[in-house]
């Protein structure tokens, strides 16, 4: 074959390849919100098959509240360490981390789970991982049922001027996982390891954020190393995580101490720190659909 007659050829290869229409992110989230009854029906979906064969189903996701209170109440007790109520502070950034840890891992593989759908049917992929997000905030729901429960019968009195703070740090924290969701969906299907890679930054990222200590007990060791305390707020789940507690816990410091926990700011400061992070979080999910975009068009080969 002479080079005149391959370079045609090549060309006519490049012409005859399928590409997708680029989509703005209004063409993105209209598409999605088209397809929101798939949505509904995926996050059921996941929701069954998470408790298939189970007899007592949902109720799992309520009980985890009541055992993990009684197991950190029992160690600590033993250890002799944490502080007054300290069962209730670390619940409230556990719950809240079994939501993001859930979401992240089940939206990792949401896509390579769903190879067979995704090479058969039309429907904008973003679903997927989308999906993984809602069923995770359905557990989140399940679980702040029994943990207010919890807090009513140990007669735990949280501070309802702060109380606001927790439906904006949930909706924060929602914006930040779907962001992240929407990109480490589709890596995953160019790259299987993605998954691994997630469990271990998963499992630093916990231990990065104060939930089994609070925010000035890192300070001080940041402080000591010449960092400044407020580093800590890089980490967008920190004033999520502060935020739950100061409602939740009902105070900036150990009940019935002057122990300093965790800033003792008004409500507007804790606000303004999570309106920030959903600002940001907004901006990194729009980029989010844009690269999802690129990424789809050859998904279903990839598969």
């Amino acid at each position: 074959m002479s080079e005149s007659v391959y370079t045609t050829a090549r060309a006519s290869a490049s012409e005859l390849r399928p590409m997708a229409r680029r989509r703005s992110v209004v063409e993105h989230l209209r598409e999605l919100g088209g397809y929101r009854e798939l949505l509904a029906n995926l996050t059921r979906k996941e929701l069954t098959v998470r408790y298939q064969h189970s007899m007592l189903g949902f109720t799992w996701s309520m009980l985890q509240p009541v055992f993990l209170l009684i197991v950190y109440t029992a160690v600590f007790a033993i250890l002799g360490a944490g502080f007054e109520k300290f069962s209730i502070w670390v619940l409230c950034g556990l719950l809240l981390w079994t939501f993001v840890a859930t979401t992240l891992l089940t939206a990792t593989t949401s896509i390579t789970e769903n190879a067979s759908l995704v090479g058969k049917v039309k429907f904008p992929r973003a679903v997927l991982p989308l999906a993984s997000v809602a069923g995770a905030l359905v557990h989140l729901a399940l679980q702040s049922i029994a943990f207010a429960v919890v807090l009513g019968v140990t007669r735990h009195r949280v501070d309802w001027v702060y109380m606001p703070l927790v439906p904006l740090a949930i909706v924060t924290a929602t914006l930040v996982v779907a962001g992240i969701a929407v990109i480490i969906a589709p890596v995953n299907v160019y790259a299987r390891d993605t998954g691994h890679l997630l469990d271990l930054l998963v499992l630093g990222w916990f231990w990065a954020t104060p939930i089994l200590y609070p925010f000035f007990l890192a300070s001080t060791t940041l402080e000591n190393n010449g960092i400044s305390r407020w580093a800590q707020m890089a980490n967008p789940f920190t004033p999520i995580v502060i935020s739950i507690q100061r409602a939740i816990y009902g105070s900036s410091t150990e009940i019935g101490t002057d122990v300093s926990l965790i800033p003792d700011e008004s409500v507007w400061w804790y606000a303004a720190w999570l309106g920030a992070i959903a600002a940001v979080a907004l901006v990194v999910l729009a980029a989010a659909l844009r690269l999802f975009d690129r990424a789809e068009v050859n998904m279903a080969e990839a598969l």
